[in-house]
C-alpha cells in the first residue's frame, strides 16, 4: 500500500493532468448530480440544529454554498519552494567528458523543487495551519489569499510526527474559519474540502466521514502519531493542509493523504490533534511527543507460530514486543524482545493500537503500569514515558 501526500509538485507529466482531469470531470457530475438532489429536496443531509448527525431533509438546500461563503475566504494557497542537491555521478569525472566543457571539479548539481498546497487561516493575526510536509525544508513560502494577495510566509514550527505545520504571515484583520471538536465527529456525517488541487485554486468537494479512529498503521503511515479521519470527499495532490469541514462550516480536519490507485479514501488529521500540536509549535517552535522505544505486534496463532525458538511465548493474547531500543525509557524499565503485553493500567491490552494510542495520550514524564508476560511468568513493568528523539521522528 502506497500512501500519496496531497502537495502538489512541479513538473508533471501531461497523462497524469488527463488522467487527473478525467477524474475531475467524473466527480464533478457526481456532485453535480448530488446538488440537485439536495435542490429537489431528495438527498438527505444532517440537520442544522442536531449536533449528534441524525438525517433529516435539508431546510436549506444551500448549506454547501454557505458554508463555502463564511469559511472560503479564509484558505489559501501555499506555494513552497526548496533547493535540493544531487550527487553527480562518478562517470562524469572521465576525462572523456572534459571536451564537452562538463566542470569536473564540481561534484554536485543543485536543483529547485516547487510545490502547492493549502492552508487555513485560523488566527486574524496571520497563524495559519497546514501540513509539514508542504513547507518543511522550504527556501520560501508564498501564501496566496483568496482574493489575490500574496504574503511572504514565515514557518513557525513544522512538526513531521504529526504532519502538521504553522505559517505566519505579516498581516492583520484576516478572515478565519471556525474551528469544531473534532472529538464528537461521527462516520455518516457530511464532509466538505476546500482547497487548490492540481493548482486548481478554491476548489470544493462534498463527501461524508468514512470512518474515524484510523490508526497510523491503517492509513499506512506507521511512523506517524495521528487517528485519522477517513473520507470520501475527493482530495487530490495540493489540497494538502486544507481544511475538511462540517455541515455547520466548521472545520473538523485538515486533509494529508490518499492511498494511491484508490477512489473514496482520502485521509485528515482531527483538527483538536491539529489545534493542540499548533499551540505548542506556535509557544516553542517543536513538539514533545511521548516514547516508549519498542516495536510491537499484535499476538495471534499464526505471529506465535513463526516466532523464532529463542523467544518462548506463552500467551495467546496481547501484545509481542520484538524489539527494544538501546537507552529508550521501555529499556530502562527492563523491557526485553519476547515480552507480551497484557494489560496497561489494569486494562486488558489485544492490539499494538491500544498500547500506541495510551502512549500518545499520556504526559513525558508520567509512568504507565503495565503487566507482562516474559517465558510464561507474569510480571509487572513500570516505564516512564520518555521524549521521542528528534531523530527517530
Amino acid at each position: 500500500m502506497k500512501i500519496e501526500y496531497l502537495q502538489w509538485q512541479k513538473p508533471v507529466l501531461y497523462s497524469a493532468i488527463f488522467l487527473m482531469g478525467a477524474s475531475v470531470a467524473i466527480g464533478g457530475k457526481q456532485l453535480f448530480t448530488q446538488n440537485k438532489a439536495i435542490a429537489q429536496g431528495i438527498a438527505p443531509v444532517i440537520a442544522e440544529n442536531n449536533p449528534f448527525g441524525k438525517l433529516a431533509i435539508a431546510s436549506d438546500p444551500n448549506f454547501i454554498t454557505e458554508t463555502v461563503k463564511k469559511d472560503g475566504g479564509a484558505v489559501v494557497r501555499i506555494d513552497s519552494s526548496r533547493t535540493i542537491v544531487r550527487e553527480i555521478p562518478d562517470i562524469f569525472n572521465d576525462p572523456f567528458f572534459n571536451q564537452f566543457s562538463y566542470d569536473s571539479s564540481s561534484q554536485q548539481r543543485k536543483e529547485v523543487v516547487q510545490g502547492t498546497g493549502s492552508g487555513f487561516i485560523f488566527n486574524a493575526n496571520g497563524e495559519i495551519l497546514t501540513n509539514a510536509h508542504v513547507v518543511s525544508g522550504a527556501d520560501k513560502v508564498t501564501v496566496t489569499l483568496r482574493d489575490g494577495r500574496s504574503f511572504n510566509g514565515k514557518v513557525l514550527g513544522a512538526d513531521k510526527v504529526t504532519d502538521v505545520a504553522v505559517v505566519k504571515i505579516d498581516a492583520s484583520d484576516l478572515p478565519v474559519v471556525r474551528l469544531g471538536d473534532s472529538d464528537r465527529l461521527q462516520s455518516g456525517e457530511w464532509a466538505i474540502a476546500i482547497g487548490n488541487p492540481l493548482v486548481l485554486d478554491n476548489t470544493v468537494t462534498v463527501g461524508i466521514v468514512s470512518a474515524t479512529g484510523r490508526s497510523s498503521s491503517q492509513v499506512g503511515i506507521p511512523d506517524q502519531q495521528v487517528r485519522f479521519i477517513q473520507t470520501d470527499a475527493a482530495i487530490n495532490p495540493g489540497n494538502s493542509g486544507g481544511p475538511l469541514l462540517n455541515q455547520r462550516g466548521e472545520v473538523i480536519g485538515m486533509n494529508t493523504a490518499i492511498i494511491q490507485g484508490t477512489q473514496g479514501l482520502g485521509f485528515a488529521i482531527p483538527i483538536n490533534k491539529a489545534k493542540s500540536i499548533a499551540q505548542q509549535l506556535i509557544s516553542q517552535g517543536k513538539v514533545d511527543h511521548p516514547y516508549l522505544g519498542v516495536q510491537m505486534v499484535g499476538l495471534t496463532a499464526d505471529v506465535k507460530q513463526k516466532l523464532p525458538a529463542r523467544l518462548k511465548v506463552n500467551s495467546d493474547r496481547g501484545v509481542l514486543i520484538v524489539a527494544v531500543q538501546n537507552n529508550s525509557p521501555a529499556a530502562n524499565a527492563g523491557l526485553k524482545a519476547g515480552d507480551v503485553v497484557t494489560k496497561l493500567n489494569d486494562k486488558e491490552v489485544t492490539k499494538p493500537e491500544n498500547l500506541q494510542q495510551a502512549v500518545q495520550d499520556s504526559a513525558v514524564g508520567s509512568n504507565l503500569q503495565l503487566e507482562v508476560n516474559r517465558g510464561g511468568q507474569p510480571m509487572r513493568v513500570t516505564v516512564q514515558v520518555g521524549t521521542l528523539p528528534s531523530q527517530v521522528g
